[in-house]
């Protein structure tokens, strides 16, 4: 029998799928929704990724070969998965990707590189995997941010469009479905230690002193702290929640 707290925050028997779940806050979140209980499916491109990933995870992991921005593959893909492991209650859309460059040297085959795997992807996702958990009775979406959507960046123009964009999914797609108990929300990361982020700061002092001194909290966040606000969100202790994008950055954003 489940006590008090596993019945708020944990998640048995619920099935969670993470898009790009093999490595980086993808692997964290993937780690702690099945620490709460839940059974992970991890998705992404690489194989051998994925596999050693699950092995890590446990035995209640599995994955699957998904190119998020192959449009046309999702809905085989999302029926194949379901056929499997049966509804998905949780789907974390994670995967991420971008380009760094000056605006004026940018291409628009660059901002669509970037949009199809944060907008135009996740969007024909949620959809397959919203139309049962309709018939299921209800369900939580969740749509990796980022910081970039609320403070100023240069050179990432096309990752900064994508992200501030899924603002208005979140919004739009809780007006559609809250009343179907289905609750939408997003997680926008600040500065988080990943691998990422040291070959992005690698050898560069002084952005790395640029970035701490922006963090009110004098530090880098850790993949976890996404991993368990996605946990939380995804529990019975958020179900009042939806519509939201949660800021986890250390109070960056709030500048001082």
């Amino acid at each position: 029998m489940m006590n008090p707290l596993q019945q708020i925050y944990g998640l048995q028997d619920q099935t969670a799928l993470i898009t790009g779940g093999g490595s980086g806050i993808g692997f964290a979140i993937a780690s702690c929704l099945y620490q709460a209980g839940a059974n992970v499916i991890i998705a992404g491109r690489r194989k051998a990724v994925l596999d050693e990933a699950c092995k890590k995870l446990g035995p209640r992991a599995s994955s699957v070969v998904l190119d998020v921005a192959d449009l046309s593959a999702i809905p085989h893909c999302i029926g194949d998965i379901q056929a499997k492991y049966g509804a998905i209650d949780i789907l974390v859309n994670n995967a991420g990707n971008t380009v760094k460059k000056p605006f004026d040297e940018s291409s628009m085959d660059d901002f669509d590189g970037v949009f199809d795997v944060h907008v135009r992807g996740p969007l024909e996702l949620t959809r397959q995997i919203i139309k049962n958990q309709i018939v299921n009775g209800g369900g939580r979406v969740l749509f990796i941010s980022s910081m970039t959507a609320f403070i100023s960046q240069p050179n990432v123009l096309p990752y900064t469009v994508s992200k501030t964009a899924l603002s208005g999914v979140i919004r739009a797609l809780t007006a559609e479905f809250a009343s179907k108990n289905i609750r939408i929300n997003g997680v926008a990361p600040g500065w988080i230690d990943t691998d990422l982020y040291r070959q992005a700061t690698q050898g560069d002092l002084a952005r790395q002193q640029k970035i701490l001194s922006r963090i009110a909290t004098g530090a880098l966040g850790e993949p976890q702290d996404i991993g368990w606000t996605c946990a939380f969100l995804a529990s019975n202790a958020a179900k009042y929640i939806t519509g939201q994008v949660l800021l986890v950055d250390g109070g960056a954003a709030a500048g001082f």
